[in-house]
């Protein structure tokens, strides 16, 4: 892990300080997951937006205005996720002392 001391004395490190948090997230119930739609400023769970999985990946797109929100394609060993369809995503994730169901926050 690399780090630097910048300018104003803010400890920055690589990408891999956010291992942790980052398999906390991923590891979620996506279907779950609440989404906003960058075009038309929808909020919707993953589970309620348009599933089209017979192209070349999945596509899902926003119910109300079409806009493709998330774009999912697997192959060679690897996995894409394009997101910019998104303004944000928010998982629930247990928080410590707390069970992983729906009250988590």
């Amino acid at each position: 892990m690399d780090s630097d001391l910048t300018l104003d004395g803010n400890l920055t490190l690589d990408g891999n300080a956010a291992a942790g948090v980052l398999a906390e997230v991923f590891v979620s119930e996506c279907t779950t997951a609440m989404t906003r739609c960058d075009a038309c400023g929808a909020v919707e769970m993953v589970g309620a937006l348009k599933a089209y999985v017979q192209a070349p990946g999945t596509v899902l797109r926003c119910r109300h205005c079409e806009s493709v929100l998330l774009r999912v394609v697997r192959g060679a060993g690897s996995c894409w996720v394009d997101v910019r369809g998104l303004t944000w995503m928010q998982f629930n994730v247990a928080t410590p002392g707390r069970s992983s169901g729906a009250d988590a926050v």
